[in-house]
């Protein structure tokens, strides 16, 4: 199994391509809009982006999974969860709670993990060479290092009104359901790291783990005490007012932001040019 994360540290967002030696395909998660970078490092590695997804309708940062999708052909893995607010009107292969597709010897299970967002999406990656049980958990904004995605950008950013507890409760029950219970060696890659908008207290280092995160996250004691009213009360406390820009990126994302097509590069100009424009 080959293994990329590509960081974005201007936007603090973490994306992946993850590819099959052997079948010579490869995955790529929450892309950003620049696809170039996924692109020159799957031609290096002889790979071919097969698939493409994302773990949520982002708010931060403008997508470029319909981008990369329609210059590779590859198929376009979204969320159907979420209600009829949240889903994406763009043509692609429906994921709901448990839908698994395989990229070579590489398998990515969807796991429904709401209160980021409703539609939110966890992935647990298999390499079934190895084994069928996850190595990596790639999170998105539903678990950080150090901390969890804020559930009050639809208050926040989109218009709604009180979401956040509904958005708090909803993550408790992810995390009882679908993070505790995995496994202490699956490592735990997060869709963003410090200085993201998309949380509090966000860790600068790149990941962790299951077990190191039940064992030293501010959240654990609160889920492994079954304290839903003192995890709710901490998540909420002290988030950040959200940009304004969120609302309307959250729109253009699940709408589709407008495919660019194939950019021909920058042309240096020297003193002179300049002058004689």
């Amino acid at each position: 199994m080959y293994f990329k994360q590509f960081y974005d540290t201007d936007l603090a967002q973490g994306g992946y391509l993850i590819g099959c030696q052997q079948a010579g395909v490869a995955v790529v998660v929450d892309p950003r809009r620049d696809i170039g970078v996924y692109l020159a490092d799957a031609e290096a590695n002889g790979l071919r982006i097969a698939a493409v997804t994302e773990t949520h309708i982002h708010a931060d940062y403008l997508s470029g999974s319909r981008e990369l999708a329609a210059a590779t052909g590859a198929a376009l893995y979204l969320s159907d969860e979420g209600g009829p607010d949240w889903r994406y009107p763009l043509a692609h292969e429906p994921l709901v709670h448990g839908t698994t597709f395989d990229v070579g010897n590489i398998r990515l299970e969807a796991v429904h993990t709401p209160g980021h967002t409703p539609e939110h999406m966890m992935f647990l990656v298999s390499d079934l060479p190895r084994s069928e049980q996850p190595v990596l958990a790639l999170t998105g904004d539903f678990v950080f290092v150090g901390d969890l995605g804020r559930p009050d950008l639809l208050d926040e950013a989109a218009g709604y009104v009180d979401t956040r507890f509904e958005g708090a409760q909803r993550l408790f029950e992810s995390l009882k359901r679908h993070f505790v219970t995995l496994p202490d060696h699956v490592q735990v890659w997060p869709g963003h790291g410090a200085g993201s908008a998309c949380g509090k207290a966000l860790g600068a280092v790149a990941s962790t783990t299951v077990g190191y995160e039940k064992l030293t996250a501010w959240w654990a004691s609160y889920v492994a005490n079954n304290d839903l009213d003192g995890f709710v009360a901490e998540l909420l406390d002290g988030q950040p007012d959200a940009p304004n820009y969120f609302g309307r990126m959250k729109r253009q994302n699940r709408d589709g932001p407008a495919l660019l097509g194939r950019r021909e590069p920058l042309t240096e100009m020297s003193a002179a040019d300049l002058r004689a424009a």
